[in-house]
This record gives C-alpha cells, sequence and structure tokens, in this order.
C-alpha cells in the first residue's frame, strides 16, 4: 500500500516536472530518418541540461544510445571524460560525423541543422528563465535520476520505448540512470495533435490509428496499441507495458 502511494505521489512530482518545462518533448516537430550509426548520449535523467536535450532527441524523433553517468556512477563517466576530456554532461557523440560535443544549446543546434536541416524552432531555443525554471523541474521530482544506485549490470543494453515529456517514462528512465543502466531510447513522440492525451483516451474521440508509415504505426502494428513506457530486455527476454511494472522488475532484477 504505501509503495502504491508513494508512486502515485512520484508521478504527481513527474507531471509537474513536465508543466515546468513546458511540456516540451512531447510531440514531434520534424521526423527525420535514423543515422546509419547510433547517436551516443552521455547523460543525468534530472539534470536540466541533459533534459533540453532529449526534448529536441523528442522533437526529432530520434533514437539514442543512453549511457548514464549520475553523481557518484562508476561505469561510464571515466569513459566520457576518455572521449570528451572532462566529465561534464550532456556529452553527446556522433559518429555519422566525427562529432564530440559538450553544451546543450550547441547540442540541439547541431542536432536540428544536421538531421532536419533547419534552425532550431522557438519553442526549443534558449530562453533566460529556463535554467531556473529546469531546475524546479528536477526538485519537482525529487531530484532522482542525479545519484548512482548499486545494482547488478546487464551484458546488453535494455530498450526503451519513450517520449521525453511522459510523466511515467521518466520514472523508468530515472531508475535506469541510477542504476547505470545502458539503454537505447527510442523516442516515440506523438506526431500529430489529435494524440494528445492518455494512452486510453486520447483527444481525438474513436478508435486510435496512428498515421501510415511512422513509428508509432510501427510499434502498433507490433504490440497493437501505442503506449510509453514500454521496456524490452534483451537479456531476459522481458517485455513490459506500465511504470509500475517495469520498475518492480528493475528493482527485482538489477537493484
Amino acid at each position: 500500500m504505501f509503495n502504491r502511494l508513494a508512486h502515485h505521489a512520484n508521478v504527481l512530482g513527474s507531471v509537474a516536472t513536465s508543466s515546468l518545462t513546458a511540456w516540451r518533448g512531447c510531440l514531434v516537430v520534424s521526423d527525420v530518418p535514423q543515422p546509419e550509426k547510433p547517436l551516443v548520449l552521455y547523460d543525468m535523467e534530472g539534470c536540466p541540461y541533459c533534459r533540453r536535450v532529449r526534448e529536441a532527441l523528442t522533437a526529432l524523433n530520434l533514437d539514442v544510445q543512453i549511457r548514464p553517468c549520475p553523481k557518484g556512477g562508476r561505469v561510464f563517466r571515466k569513459r566520457a571524460e576518455t572521449t570528451g576530456g572532462k566529465q561534464q554532461f550532456p556529452l553527446l557523440v556522433d559518429r555519422n560525423t566525427d562529432t564530440v560535443m559538450y553544451e546543450s544549446e550547441a547540442i540541439i543546434k547541431y542536432l536540428f541543422l544536421q538531421y532536419a536541416g533547419r534552425p532550431v524552432p522557438g519553442y526549443y531555443r534558449e530562453r533566460v528563465w529556463q535554467p531556473v525554471m529546469g531546475s524546479f523541474a528536477s526538485v519537482a521530482s525529487a531530484m532522482r535520476g542525479l545519484r548512482a544506485d548499486s545494482g547488478k549490470k546487464p551484458e546488453q543494453p535494455l530498450h526503451l520505448w519513450s517520449f521525453e515529456g511522459s510523466p511515467f517514462s521518466r520514472l523508468v528512465r530515472e531508475r535506469l540512470c541510477e542504476l547505470e543502466i545502458p539503454y537505447t531510447l527510442h523516442n516515440l513522440g506523438k506526431e500529430h495533435w489529435t494524440e494528445i492525451g492518455p494512452a486510453k483516451q486520447r483527444i481525438k474521440p474513436g478508435l486510435y490509428r496512428p498515421a501510415p508509415g511512422g513509428k508509432r504505426d510501427t510499434f502498433f502494428k507490433a504490440h497493437g496499441r501505442v503506449q510509453v513506457p514500454y521496456l524490452e530486455d534483451p537479456n531476459t527476454g522481458e517485455g513490459l507495458f506500465e511504470s509500475t511494472r517495469i520498475l518492480d522488475y528493475l528493482n527485482a532484477q538489477y537493484g
């Protein structure tokens, strides 16, 4: 009972985080092709600057390999320093262009220009108040996803279908970061305004069908619904919907 109430409280905190960041990272702005070689992001889930980069990745519907680097982490922080020269996050590695890049604003400009061929949309441009609001957003989520927690490491990276603004997905990403579990983040942003709303009742009434040919359509054909978070673990063959079930699984298997 206590665990359920705590989870509900965490969900409310995560909703507040999404609200404080103006629900960026929900809608796809430019649905671009996936690069030949996957992008790699050294990241702290609770960091407001890392969050801005993940928002842009959702806006572009780009998948990315996440290398969690929480404070006190011992798995990827040294590798990040070797790759870029310092332990500063976010750190983007794009092997398609031999790019290694720090600073969230520079990374966002690079992603939109390189993969969408356009400048950063106004909604995703830096504003003077964003660092403050981003910090408040992290506080609203009780600073989860910032500090390392001991646990067992998987042999193969996991796969998570998510989008940045999803409050339920954020809870899973926070735990993956704390446990330093690498994973491929498959962005599944909303491709049309009619998809706004929870999975069971979107703003458009009637039976839901995603736009043909998109990532959501592919997911729908594979699973019969479009709902995030969805986790797949190639180490055990598990595939799970629902944040509560995923968190229970991660804590039992790797926590």
